[in-house]
């Protein structure tokens, strides 16, 4: 059978049986708990590779619930729907759902290379999703999200100089329990999501849970160009999770997940010709939304299929003495096609000097990882974990500009780690955390199939990453703590000019490190009242930047001598009433790029404001980094009026503000975003203890049109955010 059909027909068949179980009558129609009203809930991490209460994390970490997290993401957004929703986070993608860029702090890479790293990981149930398409996997049955702010080296390894993005899925439990969520929305979107789970013998002894979800959106954008009506904007995508948790015994439990996903019908990127300015980053009159006027690209499809497991297995010796071990393998193909110019020679809108179309896609992806991991309460005062851990990936970019014939480019990457960590009561109020590992990483480059074949490229690095904390409790209410930490993101290679005959056709950047100092506090000044906040200062040498576009139209790596970050964040959540909960986030992060003779290419038609050398080149020495929002403010608020005993009327609308951003390493009038927001609002009936749910919503309530990125190297070409989308959302929640 096709693997597409067949995960299909098994998506299918988990929501028929999700549905027949609960008209069956099933005595499990228990609701999921609602919290106790009127006080603060605990909040469980495990930030530190092990479970933790929030407000003993000796650094700044935000947590999201699953349902507060379903609400952003109920319309059929992805995974970028995070950005400005947590202080600091920052996400966008030039490349549709399928390649999401990451920025924590201010720092990230804006590189669109299928083979970049990025500075901000991605965990997904304890594992590592390392390439960009990886870290686009949908989010669905989610208990709970953690993003882990500042160098994560010790625990996680490379590529967490900026932080992580940790997801962990809701897992198997004794008891028969699910739920069904289905949406319908405006633009023709319709969503379907379920779960079911519980004990699969009557010992308890092997307990299962399989999930899914199934997106679809239809094409709601008109090519002006061909005539054509409604032939782009959508999708169809389809993923699934099934897990087995197998617990022979109170010392030792396996738990098996498999996953998949197949993204069909897709749409790439958007891109809007001469949308913006001239002398200023406000969208013209050639920006329409439901509108473009493209003449290649065959309308921007898009597609995706994976395939992956992990294996978690904890012994535990007894002497709280647990040995775990998790086991990955990860499988992907990719593919996206478009009309990079964003318009046409003939009608343009504006002046188009020449056509661009460029398909992508990875082939064969492979990516395994194994950790072990030993941890252990030596004493009750002291904690201490260490573990081994190994990563490998091998696959293939396969890139076609058309006006030749494509070019592949494979990349290989083995990188081992050996890591501990010790937490050590000083005293009842006073906790010392240290953390050290050494990592040793290598990747190389070659090309296959390409009118352009380049000789073997090799890179590699071994580096020390530790971190050191002191957190102490003042009082009931407050602790405040110190922290030092260093992380590196590994050395780079980037390929993608090979295929369009660049005269530097690809491009090296060592390992950039960066050195990061934070204070901050933790404080709960009643059962009512949370405040988290840290000041933050951190210094990068031979920072990793991508030289993207300009008028030479190419992308190159380039380190920069030093980059420096300083800023704060704070997360507040805040009890006014039984019925009534307010959450604010807010983060400033001042970011700069501290090198004199960093220098890049400019755009083709665009008003740069920096100084140029005598070449024409951007002077780079004092600009922000790009993408890296000045400032970012978020607030929720949640009302709700009971309803009897067991219902009750709710009220939840969220608000994210998102200050200046450069697009590029050069600063112009035009490629920026400037101040920009989006709201959202949900209104909802509960009924019988949160059994059944409908909930009528809208996301990006007043329509607004961000600028979100640009391509320079041809024309002002800019793509933007997701259109307003309201529709209908019904939830039932069975079992315990």
């Amino acid at each position: 059978m096709n693997p597409t059909i067949a995960r299909r027909t098994l998506a299918s068949s988990a929501a028929a049986l999700v549905l027949l179980s609960t008209t069956a009558g099933l005595n499990t129609v228990v609701a999921q708990e609602r919290a106790d009203r009127g006080i603060l809930e605990e909040i469980t991490v495990t930030a530190q590779r092990r479970e933790e209460n929030l407000q003993e994390v000796p650094f700044s970490v935000s947590a999201l619930r699953g349902d507060r997290f379903q609400t952003l993401v109920e319309a059929g957004e992805d995974i970028r729907a995070l950005a400005n929703r947590v202080p600091s986070l920052y996400a966008e993608s030039s490349n549709g759902r399928l390649a999401p860029r990451f920025y924590m702090r201010g720092l990230g890479n804006t590189d669109f290379d299928l083979a970049a790293s990025q500075s901000v990981s991605i965990i997904m149930d304890e594992v590592v999703q390392e390439n960009v398409i990886l870290k686009s996997f949908p989010l669905f049955d989610i208990e709970r999200v953690e993003v882990l702010r500042g160098p994560q080296g010790s625990l996680f390894g490379r590529n967490t100089p900026a932080g992580i993005v940790k997801f962990d899925t809701r897992k198997p439990t004794s008891e028969l329990n699910g739920y069904v969520n289905a949406t319908i929305g405006s633009l023709g979107t319709a969503n379907i999501e379920g779960a079911i789970g519980g004990s699969l013998t009557e010992s308890n002894v092997l307990m299962g849970r399989f999930s899914f979800i199934d997106q679809n959106r239809d094409d709601w954008i008109s090519n002006g160009f061909t005539g054509e009506s409604d032939v782009m904007g959508g999708y169809d995508e389809t993923a699934w999770r099934a897990q087995l948790l197998f617990e022979p015994s109170d010392n030792l439990s396996a738990l098996l997940n498999v996953h998949g996903r197949n993204l069909n019908n897709g749409t790439a990127s958007i891109f809007y010709a001469n949308i913006i300015g001239p002398g200023d980053n406000n969208l013209n009159e050639n920006f329409i939304r439901d509108v473009v006027y493209f003449d290649e690209g065959e309308n921007n499809p898009q597609e995706a299929d994976a395939l992956g497991f992990s294996l978690k297995v904890d012994w535990d010796f007894g002497n709280d003495l647990v040995l775990t071990s998790i086991t990955s393998h990860e499988e992907l193909e990719n593919s996206s096609y478009g009309d990079i110019d964003g318009g046409n020679l003939v009608s343009g809108p504006g002046f188009i000097p020449f056509p661009s179309q460029t398909r992508d896609g990875l082939d064969d992806l492979e990516q395994i990882t194994q950790e072990f991991r030993l941890a252990s309460n030596a004493r009750d005062n002291v904690f201490w974990q260490t573990g081994f851990f190994y990563f490998k990936s091998d696959f293939t970019v396969n890139t076609e500009p058309f006006f030749v014939p494509p070019t592949e480019v494979r990349h290989k990457n083995d990188s081992w780690a050996v890591f501990g960590q010790v937490a050590w009561d000083l005293s009842d109020s006073t906790t010392l955390t240290a953390g050290i590992r050494y990592t040793d990483d290598e990747k190389e480059m070659t090309t296959g199939s390409t009118p352009n074949p380049q000789p073997l490229v090799e890179v590699g690095d071994d580096q020390v990453s530790w971190d050191l904390s002191l957190m102490h409790v003042l009082n009931d209410n407050v602790s405040v703590y110190a922290r030092v930490a260093s992380g590196f993101r590994a050395p780079s290679i980037q390929g993608r000019n090979i295929a369009f005959f660049d005269a530097n056709p690809y491009s090296v950047a060592t390992s950039e490190t960066i050195l990061s100092t934070e204070v901050g506090f933790k404080s709960e000044v009643s059962d009512r009242v949370r405040i988290n906040g840290a000041v933050y200062y951190y210094t990068i040498d031979d920072q990793q930047f991508s030289a993207i576009g300009g008028n030479t139209n190419s992308n190159v790596l380039v380190n920069a001598d030093k980059g420096v970050g300083i800023g704060t964040d704070v997360d507040a959540e805040f009890v006014l009433s039984d019925n009534f909960v307010m959450t604010i986030g807010a983060s400033y992060n001042d970011t700069k790029i501290d090198d004199a003779n960093l220098v890049t290419a400019v755009c083709a038609q665009c008003t740069v404001m920096d100084p140029l050398d005598g070449n024409g080149f951007a002077i780079l020495d004092g600009n922000r980094f790009p993408q890296a929002p000045e400032y970012q403010f978020n607030i929720t608020a949640r009302y709700s009026t009971p309803v009897g005993d067991d219902d009750e009327l709710y009220w939840y609308a969220d608000y994210a503000h998102q200050g200046d951003a450069n697009f590029f390493l050069y600063e112009a009038a035009e490629y920026h975003s400037g101040d920009i927001f989006e709201a959202g609002l949900r209104a909802g009936y509960i009924a019988n203890n949160g059994q059944w749910e409908i909930a009528a919503f809208a996301r990006n309530i007043t329509d607004e049109e961000n600028l979100k990125g640009g391509i320079d190297f041809n024309n002002n070409t800019g793509y933007v955010n997701e259109p307003r989308i309201f529709g209908l959302n019904f939830r039932m929640n069975f079992g315990e």
